[in-house]
């Protein structure tokens, strides 16, 4: 088993070359990351880089600076790789076996390194104004003042900025449709094809970023994740390459399978980091990231990154564990009261625990921080749903669409919303454009069968379960939403099957599902499989101790089945009903009168077996 690779000297000057390349390039979220990881790490190991004067970080320049050995890579499966253990070797010298297609990091040649350095150093002052202008938005001067340029940072910049200008010219165009039913479901950009043509040779490592950016978004997803493999393998700490390969990914297969091509071993930091926010984003992280998590905050990696415990928070949020996910958040406020990011999931652990004054003075100390965050408008909203003000959180949910059209999540509660408003039609336009943004989020699916629901439109229901059923195939509560959709349009079998589906990972304790298969099963006259169902009712809740009342009805059903049919069980048939007899329940009066007929029955057949044995024992 491979041992995971532990924050050192090299990696924190890979870390701080990250920033300062990202920043260059305009890719200030990418910059902001790493200068927040960076500083996460321990103040000693962040003075050992500063005063070593003679070491030479990797990566150090616009173009990779050495090759590394080949990176390990093991099968995965149920898409989490082994837990790690504690370092005991430095990775970089080990030279385990390696995926055949995956990329290796590679290194430019020194003529190729020294011919680009020497180009910036001649360009310096231009690209230090071209810089200025794009931190100002100033996308189209960026372009003008590169016109001239050779080197790759400016190749970079100049082609950047103009996705950026076209880019807004496209969001320009397509808001002057709003309100017009020939409005396109996202903004058009018509220069993507145009800008690729200008990267599809590339190879130094930002190029094939922008090549798989280019590629992404003409949904030519498998030339995109390519390009993005490759960039990753020149340039590593880009982490807006790793969000980017991470839109790619529709599943945990594919991420299962996906890992195995990266360039760099699954022990990797970034590795783990990234399995980690892509499994979040799917709704999909299990305990293995959770260990994951724990292992990157602790002393040899970064203790105090603010992203990591973010990171854990939204795994415990979608491993339902909302009181540790909470607490989690409490400390991040606590470290940092001026964050934003991710506050609207803190928002969602409060509105789930119906923590009402955490959250409205959360909504108020935000709303005066920044009013024009969509994380905050989300928050907003939540706070205004809580209080059944469905009128103002709608209002809230589409300023946070206005500000960032593709916030996934403030779609999706406004759709919510309307349902709660019974709008079923502006629930699916919202649910809609949801989808539109991001097709492999199961609640934008599962709001439109919810939608369609109401409508009595089960067909149509169904149809979009199954799309959030194959998202997010454990979820008790799609199984059953189906089982519904089937069970209205008469598919009392295929109902069945999806109950039975639901019951895998549903709680041992949980009586709902068992019931309703109880009941289909009797309409389908299969009376033995609908007391077999019963019967575990009555044992679920006779293990937990709960209120006769819970499981009287199905402790009546097993009673009068075995009463019913030949050989039964009349010893538990009257065991059940001497305790509904005895009982507050309403059913007391029927349970009475079926204990007598048990109990006489009972009676007759020892009285017959007595006879019969009187008569065996005569002489003939």
């Amino acid at each position: 088993m491979t041992t995971p690779l532990a924050v050192d000297t090299q990696l924190v000057a890979e870390i701080k070359s990250a920033i300062r390349e990202c920043s260059d390039r305009g890719l200030v979220l990418a910059s902001k990351w790493a200068a927040e990881l960076h500083l996460s790490i321990p103040a000693n190991k962040r003075k050992l880089v500063n005063l070593s004067s003679s070491f030479i970080p990797a990566f150090s320049t616009s173009t990779p600076a050495r090759a590394r050995s080949p990176p390990p890579s093991t099968p995965f499966t149920g898409g989490s790789p082994g837990s790690p253990q504690k370092l005991t070797q430095n990775p970089r010298h080990s030279n385990p076996a390696r995926h055949p297609d995956a990329p290796l990091l590679n290194d430019q040649p020194p003529d190729v390194r020294a011919m680009e350095s020497e180009l910036e150093a001649q360009e310096e002052d231009i690209l230090v104004t071209a810089r200025a202008c794009v931190h100002a938005k100033e996308f189209k001067r960026a372009i003008h003042v590169l016109r001239d340029c050779r080197s790759s940072k400016a190749h970079f910049l100049s082609i950047y900025s103009q996705f950026i200008a076209a880019e807004k010219q496209a969001q320009r165009d397509w808001h002057k449709l709003d309100n017009n039913r020939h409005q396109p479901p996202v903004p058009v950009n018509n220069s993507l094809s145009e800008l690729l043509d200008l990267v599809y040779n590339a190879t130094d490592p930002w190029l094939l970023f922008l090549k798989g950016l280019f590629l992404a978004r003409l949904s030519r997803r498998e030339e995109s994740i390519e390009s993005i493999l490759r960039s990753i393998a020149g340039f590593p700490w880009n982490w807006s390459a790793w969000t980017l390969l991470g839109s790619c990914i529709g599943d945990g297969e594919e991420l299962s399978s996906l890992l195995q091509l990266l360039p760099l071993p699954p022990t990797h930091p970034l590795v783990q980091m990234f399995q980690t926010k892509t499994l979040n984003e799917l709704h999909n992280p299990s305990d293995h990231e959770l260990h994951l998590c724990n292992q990157l905050l602790s002393n040899d990696f970064f203790p105090n990154s603010l992203w990591m415990m973010s990171l854990r928070a939204c795994v415990l949020y979608h491993l339902h564990d909302f009181g540790q996910a909470e607490v989690q958040f409490e400390k991040i406020l606590a470290l940092d009261p001026y964050r934003i990011d991710d506050i609207d999931v803190y928002s969602n652990i409060l509105y789930v625990t119906d923590s009402r004054l955490k959250l409205s003075r959360l909504a108020h100390e935000f709303l005066a921080l920044d009013k024009d965050r969509p994380e905050v408008c989300c928050l907003v909203g939540n706070h205004y749903s809580l209080r059944a003000e469905h009128e103002k959180a709608v209002k809230y949910f589409r300023r946070a669409t206005q500000l960032d059209r593709t916030y996934l999540s403030a779609w999706t509660l406004m759709g919510h919303e309307y349902v709660e408003m019974k709008n079923s039609h502006a629930a699916i336009e919202a649910y809609r454009r949801a989808v539109d943004v991001n097709r492999k989020d199961y609640r934008a699916w599962y709001g439109l069968g919810q939608a369609y629901e109401l409508l009595s439109m089960h067909h149509y229901a169904l149809h979009y379960y199954q799309h959030a059923t194959a998202l997010r195939p454990y979820d008790v509560r799609l199984w059953q939403a189906q089982g519904m959709c089937y069970e209205e349009i008469g598919r009392l079998r295929e109902a069945v099957e999806c109950l039975k589906h639901a019951l895998i990972p549903a709680d041992p304790h949980e009586i709902t599902i068992n019931l309703k298969l109880a009941r289909l099963h009797h309409a389908l006259e299969e009376p033995a499989e609908a007391v077999a169902y019963h019967r575990k009712v009555v044992e679920v809740c006779q293990a937990d101790e709960r209120p006769i009342q819970d499981y009287a009805k199905s402790s009546l059903e097993v009673a009068e089945y075995h009463m019913r049919i030949p050989n039964g069980d009349l010893a538990l048939a009257r065991d059940y009903l001497e305790i509904v007899a005895s009982s507050n329940a309403e059913d007391v009066g029927r349970a009475a009168e079926l204990l007598k007929t048990v109990k006489a029955t009972i009676q007759a057949q020892a009285m017959s077996a007595d006879n019969e044995v009187q008569t065996q024992k005569s002489p003939s």
